[in-house]
């Protein structure tokens, strides 16, 4: 599956030229969990690098905690039980025109099956003071302002 990296950057000029004739304006998701112990989980896809906070894109007739509460099982098999609560909202223009991203903070959740089918190669759940190195930029200051209190930065 790791194949999808090496042609990932190839690829995502294409993907994100249809995301623009499709959609114009795109949103996305992305969910802060922990777990009892303070750990945070991430996730890493199988066709880019990096560690992220599980998320994805919101679907035509989906709303945005809809599609938190999805991606978050899907990809991390873990089922929210409480309503997500709103943390911030970001452009993410640099690195793809017409896109924001909502960050979204999960209370209380269980386990679940994931049935994230060749999109995740590993899930785990880290210390936030003691991130992987592979961690994105982004994720790093997002995890900073919702469970160290940062101010949040309009950008993604």
């Amino acid at each position: 599956m790791l194949w999808r990296r090496r042609i990932e950057p190839f690829t995502r000029p294409l993907v994100y030229a249809f995301f623009r004739v499709a959609r114009g304006l795109t949103l996305g998701v992305r969910a802060v969990v922990t777990d009892e112990g303070g750990k945070v989980l991430l996730i890493q896809h199988t066709y880019i690098k990096g560690w992220y906070l599980p998320g994805g894109g919101v679907e035509r007739g989906e709303t945005a905690e809809t599609a938190v509460v999805r991606e978050l099982a899907e990809e991390a098999g873990v089922r929210a039980l409480s309503r997500p609560r709103l943390v911030s909202a970001h452009s993410n223009e640099v690195l793809h025109p017409g896109d924001h991203v909502l960050v979204y903070r999960i209370e209380t959740w269980e386990p679940c099956a994931s049935n994230a089918a060749g999109e995740i190669c590993a899930v785990g759940w880290f210390d936030p003071h003691d991130l992987p190195e592979e961690t994105t930029r982004a994720t790093r200051r997002r995890i900073a302002e919702v469970l160290h209190g940062e101010e949040p930065d309009a950008m993604w």
